[in-house]
């Protein structure tokens, strides 16, 4: 735990240069709007002040960003967030969230099936939430086989037997939470709108 708080509070000091240098503003600049001495700020950003909640919080206010995003920003200091895919079951998904544990985030891309796949249903501990991007969206779920259009969405226990693919043989993308700890993740509805619009819940 010590190494990757370590790791954590090595990776701020490059974040807060790439963010000031980003933002355009000085290192006496940022004293001023801080209250925090140059001297400090430099020794922070270049690793050689460890970074503390009180030297965090007025850079936060400053740059108007979370404390979270000063903290878990990638070691290299880009202010980007770099995404790398993964491959599996012949599909492609980009984590967005970067942390470990907790509701997980993804875009999934299922990509152009000439020929009509046999469906192999899976079930595992968890619950899922997706929205569709792009494409056509055929997900199986247990008994039932739907068929979703873009910009609809639908949320399942991923217990029960369920199989994601392509409804007409097109490139599906879609934004998918996935909660393993099986917590349902919320979705606040317009209580306006048609149900069929608000997704599909089981």
């Amino acid at each position: 735990m010590g190494l990757e708080m370590d790791e954590v509070l090595g990776a701020v000091g490059p974040r807060l240069r790439a963010l000031r240098r980003h933002r355009g503003i000085t290192l006496a600049e940022l004293a001023t709007t801080t209250g925090v001495s140059e001297s400090t700020l430099s020794r922070l950003e270049s690793g050689q002040r460890r970074a503390t909640l009180e030297l965090l919080l007025p850079l936060a206010r400053t740059y108007n960003v979370p404390l979270d995003d000063l903290v878990g920003a990638p070691r290299t200091g880009d202010p980007q967030v770099h995404l790398t895919p993964i491959r599996r079951f012949g599909m492609t998904f980009v984590p967005l969230s970067r942390r470990p544990g907790g509701v997980q985030a993804f875009k999934m891309i299922i990509p152009a099936q000439p020929e009509p796949l046999v469906p192999t249903l899976q079930t595992h501990d968890g619950f899922e939430w997706l929205y569709v991007l792009n494409g056509r969206l055929r997900l199986i779920l247990g008994e039932r086989d739907l068929t979703l259009p873009p910009s609809e969405a639908a949320e399942f226990d991923t217990s029960v037997p369920h199989w994601l693919g392509s409804a007409d043989g097109g490139v599906v993308e879609l934004l998918i939470l996935f909660d393993p700890q099986g917590m349902r993740t919320h979705v606040h509805a317009d209580p306006h709108r048609p149900s069929h619009g608000g997704g599909h819940r089981t």
